[in-house]
Order: C-alpha cells, then sequence, then structure tokens
C-alpha cells in the first residue's frame, strides 16, 4: 500500500497514545509503520532532500498539529501524550481528524496563518478518492525540486545550443569549481584543444599535480556508445594516465556503462543530466534568485542541566 498521507496518521497516531502514557516518537515510527503494513522499502522511502524517511517525516507533521490542536502534549524532548481533549476525541468515535478537523480548536487556527488553502480537508481529487496530502516540509521540499528540474532542463537545452568554444569554457569552469584542474589559467591550458563536437584535455586532480585526470567531453545529441569509450580508456594509456572523465551532453548505452566498469582504467561518465546537475550545484550557469531557511526550534538550547 502507499504510504499514508500525515493527515490519514492523526487519528490512528491518537489511538496509538490512548492509553495515557507517554510515547517516545521513535517508537510512533515503527508501530505505525507496522499497522499500516508497510513494506521495508516503504519505510526507507525519503524524502527529496534525503535526509529523512518519508512516514517518520509524515507522523512527525501529524503529531505537530494535534499538539497545536491541543490534542497531544509534548511530555519531553522526543515525547509525548495524549491530553483530556485527546481522549475527549476519542469517545466521539469520529472516523478521521484532519485539518478540517482541528479548525474547531482557537488553538489551532492560532497555528496555521492560512487555514483556508490547505488541501485534505475533505476535498477530492475528483476521482471520489481523497487527494494527497502533503504537509508544509514535505511540499517545500517537493517543489524546490521540481524547480531544480525544470532549472536543469532549461540549462543541458542551453549548453546544447552553444558554440564549441562556449561548452569548452563551461567544462572548465566546472572542473574548477569542483575543485579539480588547479586556478582557472591552468585548467583553460590543459583543456583547450578543440575539436567539431567536444574537448580533449589533462587535468590536475589536486591543485598541487600530484595526479593527473584525463578529459573528453562530447558536445552530442547521439547516444556515446562502448567503441568512443574504448578509445578514451586507450587515451588514457597514451597519456599513463589512471583516471578519466568522459562528459557528454546526451547519454551513455548500457554497453558503454558496463564497459566503464569492468576496466582497470577509473573513468567517470557524466551524461547530459548529470552535468546540468554538477553545474547547478557548482554554480556554474546559474545564478540565485532568492533563498529561503526553515528552521526548528534546538530543543537542545532549551534543555536545563
Amino acid at each position: 500500500m502507499a504510504i499514508p498521507d500525515y493527515q490519514s496518521l492523526m487519528l490512528p497516531l491518537l489511538r496509538y497514545a490512548a492509553d495515557g502514557e507517554a510515547h517516545f516518537l521513535r517508537d510512533a515510527y515503527s508501530d505505525l509503520a507496522d499497522e499500516f503494513g508497510l513494506t521495508e522499502e516503504e519505510r526507507k522511502e525519503l524524502l527529496p532532500s534525503g535526509r529523512q524517511q518519508v512516514i517518520n517525516n509524515r507522523i512527525g507533521w501529524a503529531k505537530t498539529y494535534m499538539v497545536k490542536a491541543g490534542l497531544f502534549e509534548m511530555v519531553k524532548r522526543g515525547c509525548f501524550k495524549i491530553t483530556d481533549r485527546g481522549k475527549s476525541v476519542l469517545t466521539q468515535k469520529v472516523d478521521r481528524i484532519d485539518v478540517q478537523f482541528l479548525r474547531q480548536y482557537p488553538e489551532f487556527l492560532e497555528f496555521q496563518s492560512t487555514p483556508e488553502t490547505e488541501k485534505g480537508d475533505g476535498s477530492h481529487d475528483g476521482g471520489g478518492t481523497p487527494a494527497l496530502v502533503i504537509n508544509p516540509e514535505e511540499s517545500l521540499e517537493r517543489a524546490y525540486l521540481g524547480l531544480r528540474r525544470n532549472l536543469s532542463n532549461e540549462l543541458l537545452d542551453t549548453v546544447k545550443s552553444g558554440t564549441p568554444a562556449f561548452f569548452e569554457s563551461l567544462v572548465v569552469d566546472l572542473i574548477v569549481g569542483m575543485g579539480y584542474g588547479g586556478s582557472r589559467k591552468e585548467a583553460g591550458a590543459a583543456v583547450g584543444k578543440s575539436n567539431d563536437e567536444g574537448i580533449d584535455g589533462i587535468i590536475k586532480e589536486d591543485r598541487l599535480g600530484l595526479d593527473i585526470i584525463y578529459v573528453q567531453a562530447k558536445r552530442w545529441e547521439n547516444t556515446v556508445g562502448r567503441p568512443e569509450i574504448q578509445k578514451f580508456a586507450g587515451a588514457l594509456q597514451g597519456k599513463r594516465a589512471k583516471k578519466g572523465i568522459f562528459i557528454t551532453t546526451s547519454s551513455f548505452s548500457k554497453d558503454a556503462l558496463e564497459y566503464a566498469n569492468l576496466i582497470d582504467s577509473k573513468i567517470i561518465l557524466i551524461d547530459g543530466e548529470r552535468l546540468a546537475e554538477l553545474m547547478i550545484d557548482h554554480n556554474v550557469g546559474v545564478a540565485t534568485v532568492a533563498a529561503y531557511e526553515v528552521k526548528r526550534v534546538d530543543t537542545d538550547y532549551f534543555e536545563e542541566g
């Protein structure tokens, strides 16, 4: 089954704490995952940021919302307990607790600054089934991922439409931005022999030049096959280099990927999608439009010794 959204977890979490005892959130993660019969793969599924499991994040938000509505109280760090109000809700034998339900409590209305905008308060996606409800943190991460994906596609299209000289300059900037090649002047001198569809050169792996890396880049539309990687491996031997980076604006065939993994030389293959991601990560060809900091309460700060 799919991982339940955070509002679908509210009532099960309230029932979980019905015994009136204090419960650690970490135990609720496991117990509710068992209750919903989540597979190991579903339990390990991460948010787009890769920092937290989706199920843990959604249970955490379910807890937070019910704390704000007065159904739970925090006993200590990571430990919550049902309140008298929460017990009263359970006696009502409700079928579901969601944002719409919690809006009956003034404390929750005060907490929720934009109550009219949140989908999932009983609304549907038009197909007769409840729409997937995403908590604010997860929504922000998914929005960021979407913006990054769109930027990546736009970057790659721009790179493909550029001149060979532009592509050569881009690769030099990326290599230096990643910490290779020494200075830009040094990298530019080392990676400077243009041909019709790419560039070739030897760069320093570190600023002292203790090791070298052979670079080949192809501004191609067609898939790079095994023969091209074989030629590159031969070029490495000719340059007495054991490491290489092969960059393309297109993609690599399955045979090319398998061959690169089999040979003794260490060859890193960077396709168009990965190239765009590296450009974003190392600020090559992109500019920051806006930055937002997401902060949480530092519970360690409030611990009394």
